[in-house]
């Protein structure tokens, strides 16, 4: 089994202990910057778009989509509850539900960052690199922090990789399409172990949320900015309809950022969809 290095984790569980500390802390703040963005998954035509869109920004946990496709296609990961992984000292353990045996659906639900990691150190930074690359995924960067060669296991983590809402919908686009270069056992396994919402007027969400910190120009985190994002696509009928949302606060927040911005988008999905799937040209 690969050996996470527990002095590079340590800054990253530092700096998202932080942003969960304060959001303890800290009353609701104004999102400063928002993108609602929804489009059509078989024409790839843009039915909403309301924001900043092209934002480019670290994906954070939404990442686990395109790392849960790497983790079934290279065999890491098997099946919703296989492997199932021993939580060790020096992994990131800033939440309680991450310091125990974790399989590849709490991985997902409960956003393990340890997890992640041990599936990108399997692929090792090679092949890893070549997967974000056939996935045509932001811009493609994953180097990590400038000088510390930890892109393997820190680069999405408001790091090197970045993404706007934009490229989050062409590539959740061409999961629902199979566009990608995996196997069909990658694809159903991804969309199996994917947070599941069914809302009130018969549309089926799956999605994946992230939080992270927004990044100064030096590199490091700007800790007072957070942001949060809330990715995927909502299915009814013979319609499938893809969606992003990216939010960024001016200051910490009482919740989870990503969390705080998949409730909000949830609430006024069931509208929005209604609405927009009426668009057919």
């Amino acid at each position: 089994m690969p050996v996470i290095s527990v002095s590079g984790i340590s800054a990253v569980a530092r700096a998202f202990a932080t942003l969960f500390i304060l959001a303890l802390a800290v009353g609701p703040a104004r999102a400063d910057t928002i993108c609602t963005l929804l489009a059509d998954a078989s024409t790839g035509k843009i039915l909403h778009q309301d924001g900043e869109c092209d934002l480019a920004m670290p994906p954070a946990s939404t990442f686990k989509i395109p790392i849960g496709l790497m983790g079934y296609d290279s065999g890491f990961l098997k099946d919703e509850t296989t492997p199932l992984l021993p939580f060790k000292e020096g992994y990131p353990d800033w939440r309680k539900e991450w310091r125990t045996d974790i399989d590849p659906t709490t991985w997902m639900k409960e956003s393990v960052v340890w997890y992640s990691q041990l599936i990108t150190q399997s692929l090792g930074e090679d092949k890893f690199s070549a997967y974000v690359r056939a996935f045509d995924y932001g811009n493609e960067d994953v180097s990590g922090d400038k000088g510390k060669n930890n892109g393997l296991t820190r680069s999405w983590l408001s790091s090197s990789l970045r993404i706007s809402p934009l490229e989050q919908i062409a590539f959740v686009g061409k999961i629902v399409n199979r566009q990608l270069p995996v196997s069909g056992h990658a694809y159903e396994m991804t969309e199996a172990i994917l947070g599941r919402y069914d809302l009130p007027n018969g549309w089926v969400v799956r999605g994946k949320t992230g939080a992270g910190f927004s990044v100064n120009a030096d590199g490091t985190p700007d800790r007072q900015r957070p942001f949060g994002w809330y990715v995927g696509w909502a299915d009814k009928g013979d319609r499938t309809i893809l969606f992003a949302r990216l939010a960024v606060h001016a200051k910490p927040q009482k919740m989870s950022p990503g969390m705080g911005t998949r409730d909000e988008l949830l609430e006024q999905l069931p509208a929005l969809l209604e609405e927009k799937s009426a668009v057919t040209d």
